[in-house]
């Protein structure tokens, strides 16, 4: 697991208030957006703003799409490349 991976399970646990156990069990395939209850529009803001604070990277709006937060490794493989950059 890279230090992105859990630094992205971290967030999602903090903002979310979802159990470590259910983000630990997330894998590329598990669905985001649409998919976690706890994740609704609202809550998509408050979740980039924590992941450009706890990552030192920053997000553009454009780079922002509904296939970004569609599953958890779609999330993730942006994040690892906005890391790398």
């Amino acid at each position: 697991m890279s230090d992105t991976d859990s630094t992205l399970r971290a967030i999602l646990k903090d903002v979310l208030g979802l159990s470590a156990d259910r983000v630990a069990a997330f894998d590329a395939a598990t669905g985001l957006f649409g998919d976690l209850p706890e994740l609704d529009s609202m809550a998509v803001a408050g979740l980039l703003t924590e992941i450009e604070d706890r990552l030192d990277i920053v997000i553009e709006d454009d780079e922002v799409d509904g296939e970004l937060l569609e599953t958890y490794g779609n999330l993730l493989a942006f994040l690892e490349d906005k890391v790398a950059a």
